[in-house]
């Protein structure tokens, strides 16, 4: 018995659905003679009737019932499959697990996750806050796919990749006498109250950094564990901090002034993954979006110094 072929597989089923050879061959764009050949040839190898002719009509043979049960199968998996790689493309039914220090959530990661909702619409976000010494059991459990650190993760099981550098700031409550400044320097922040974070943290720890390397023990008047609450602590007027430009990567900040600092120190972020793992699609694409958005933020801050 001969193998039946896609191609004749897809004229039995339009003539099935068109009942007519023209209906079929205006189904497929193709000529009709091609088609009442290839019918006509494939009932002859196969050694079976297809379709009764009846005034006109091709009607499915009752002998051929299974055939066009299966044929009907095929095509309602094939249905199946384009439904599903439609979904795909939207992000139907599909989970984005990642993580991200507080500094990059504040706003970054916002403007990125925008940016993936609109090619994948339907795409589940499940976005986490970490502080990197949990970092490790999230991507070794595969609890999601990456995480955006200020600090690179030292673990046999993990890369770290630099996606970005930026710079440290220094951040004022509006109507700080410092604020008329173009350039603030470390000593001059010294000599105000000073907010910012645990220097044994390793986001503190680089925060600290201009003033060690200007011979300033940082003396802290409060502290935050995070760079949001340290942002809201000089909001409210309570002091002036040092800061990753990230953390305050947004045009408008009411009640805030951002200003360089003369002996600013580099700052970099990191995409952080279990060492082997491949990354889905999406995952790519948000990891690109993360490096775009870092990107422009310089552009973002440095409203405020062209006042």
């Amino acid at each position: 018995m001969h193998e039946i072929t896609l191609r004749q597989v897809e004229m039995i089923r339009a003539v099935m659905l068109r009942g007519t050879i023209n209906g079929a061959a205006e189904h497929l764009g193709v000529s009709p003679p091609g088609v009442s050949r290839l019918i006509k040839h494939t009932e002859e190898s196969l050694g079976i009737r297809l379709f009764e002719r009846r005034a006109g009509l091709f009607v499915p043979a009752v002998d051929a019932g299974p055939v066009f049960d299966q044929i009907r199968a095929v095509y309602k998996g094939v249905e199946n499959l384009q439904s599903a790689l439609g979904s795909l493309k939207k992000g139907e039914d599909v989970r984005l697990s990642f993580a991200s220090a507080p500094s990059v959530a504040q706003f970054i990661a916002a403007r990125a996750i925008r940016t993936i909702r609109r090619r994948y619409p339907d795409l589940f976000v499940d976005l986490n806050i970490l502080k990197i010494e949990e970092t490790p059991d999230y991507l070794l459990l595969e609890r999601g796919e990456f995480v955006i650190m200020s600090s690179p993760v030292h673990n046999p099981g993990i890369e770290s990749t630099e996606i970005a550098t930026g710079k440290i700031v220094a951040i004022l409550p509006e109507g700080h006498k410092l604020a008329q400044k173009d350039v603030v320097t470390i000593a001059d922040l010294a000599n105000e109250p000073l907010i910012g974070v645990d220097p044994s943290d390793p986001y503190g720890e680089i925060m600290a950094q201009p003033f060690r390397d200007a011979g300033i023990e940082p003396k802290h008047s409060m502290r935050g564990r995070f760079a949001q609450t340290v942002v809201s602590l000089v909001r409210h007027g309570l002091g002036v901090a040092l800061i990753d430009e990230f953390s305050v990567a947004e045009v408008y900040m009411p009640g805030l002034v951002r200003r360089p600092v003369a002996e600013t120190k580099p700052i970099s972020i990191y995409v952080v993954a279990k060492k082997g793992r491949a990354m889905s699609n999406f995952s790519e694409f948000a990891i690109r979006q993360f490096r775009k958005e870092l990107a422009e933020a310089n552009d973002l801050w440095s409203v405020d110094t062209e006042d």
